[in-house]
């Protein structure tokens, strides 16, 4: 998988997730810093020297460019998800620094002579203001960029070429009075912390990153900016979902024969509610395909069935759930009903898989029909019928 090529899905997915973040996160910042009038900055005495060079207006803004490109540019889907990665994650670190300790640039712009600058000036005063300024995560980005796109240029002449343009872009926020120099070294460190936490050739998706990502984001605009109890409580329960994912815990959830206790709701009703309406879309969009695929006489697999779906099943069906964010139907809790937690979009582990696999054929062999399902019926329960298969086609041979 670490070597799958990125589809224009996967890549439109990541872009829009990190503009989104980039766009909240910075941007409240920004809006948070200018209505409490910040005046304290990070400038070196020696700064006030530093020219201004209205030319390097241009390099500031291809940063805007590179943001863009950069994800149509990389090829394979773990450098895809290596470079969506660290840029969250350089904007969640950035956001909180700039919310708890802003800062603004301490000088005025000098008058722009010529017209063309002008106006690129005045557009960057439209969308940025003279905030966010420890550290730079325009130098934080140009590192990272850098980092994605160096392996793909052949070339020795355009290597140097990529290099020395987004050290421009870096070195342009002294000269366009838009950073000082310590936040220039701070994006750099910010950019390199980045390059090293996100590590490369990771087999599956980063799941608690992801929460942590979103936990984050609920917390600078919803508890710091809104100061809204409801985005405090939405972000510790996602908080909590990114910890259980972390730690690999397919039972925090407690869930037993198919139902969940009244406190997990209390904790993790965000969770449990948004895979409920995921699962209601999928049904809807699914609507005219078969929902169950019969992969054999005796095992047939597919999503979590409605009580209407359920019965397609056969009286004396066995029930295997794999499904750990989802609640059972009553209608399926009354057959043979057995419930094998797994994490979403998460690789289960050897010896879960065998017990698995081991009532499977425990159930079969006993004349029974099983029906395996996940919650949506992509992934977990076609994973584990496939295991199923081949050790009955190995065990044949």
């Amino acid at each position: 998988m670490s070597y799958s090529p990125a589809t224009v899905q996967h890549r439109l997915r990541h872009w829009l997730l990190n503009a989104l973040t980039f766009g909240l996160c910075y941007f409240t910042a920004n809006m948070l810093a200018q209505e409490q009038g910040v005046v304290r900055h990070a400038a070196l005495a020696f700064e006030a020297g530093v020219p201004f060079l209205q030319w390097m207006i241009v390099p500031y803004l291809s940063s805007g460019l590179f943001f863009c490109v950069t994800f149509f540019l990389v090829s394979s889907q773990d450098q895809l998800r290596l470079l969506s990665q660290r840029l969250l994650l350089a904007t969640i670190i950035a956001a909180f620094i700039f919310v708890l300790y802003p800062l603004q640039f301490s000088w005025p712009r000098p008058a722009i002579s010529s017209a063309w600058c002008a106006y690129l000036y005045d557009f960057l005063a439209q969308v940025d203001k003279p905030y966010n300024q420890l550290p730079s995560l325009h130098v934080a980005y140009c590192l990272l960029f850098w980092s994605a796109l160096r392996q793909h240029v052949r070339s020795v002449t355009l290597h140097i070429a990529l290099t020395a343009w987004l050290l421009l872009t870096a070195v342009s926020t002294l000269f366009t009075y838009q950073h000082h120099l310590l936040d220039v070294l701070g994006g750099g460190l910010l950019g390199l912390f980045c390059l090293v936490f996100i590590t490369p050739k990771r087999t599956e998706p980063h799941v608690a990153f992801y929460y942590l990502i979103f936990a984050s984001m609920f917390f600078i605009i919803g508890v710091i900016a809104a100061r809204s109890w409801l985005a405090l409580y939405l972000a510790c329960s996602l908080l909590l979902v990114s910890l259980a994912y972390y730690r690999n815990d397919a039972h925090f959830l407690h869930k037993n024969q198919g139902q969940y206790p009244w406190w997990i709701w209390l904790l993790y009703a965000p969770y449990l509610l948004g895979y409920q309406l995921t699962w209601l879309a999928v049904v809807w969009r699914e609507r005219h395909k078969p929902v169950i695929i019969k992969l054999t006489e005796q095992l047939w697999v597919g999503r979590r069935l409605s009580s209407r779906e359920a019965k397609q099943l056969p009286q004396d069906c066995s029930i295997i759930d794999l499904a750990n964010e989802l609640s059972e139907t009553p209608t399926l809790r009354k057959h043979a009903y057995k419930h094998f937690p797994l994490l979403d979009l998460t690789k289960p582990g050897k010896p879960v898989s065998n017990e698995i696999l081991l009532y499977m054929r425990q159930e079969i062999d006993s004349g029974k029909t099983v029906y395996l399902h996940c919650a949506m019926g992509y992934s977990r329960c076609i994973l584990l019928a496939k295991l199923y298969m081949s050790q009955g086609t190995n065990s044949k041979s």
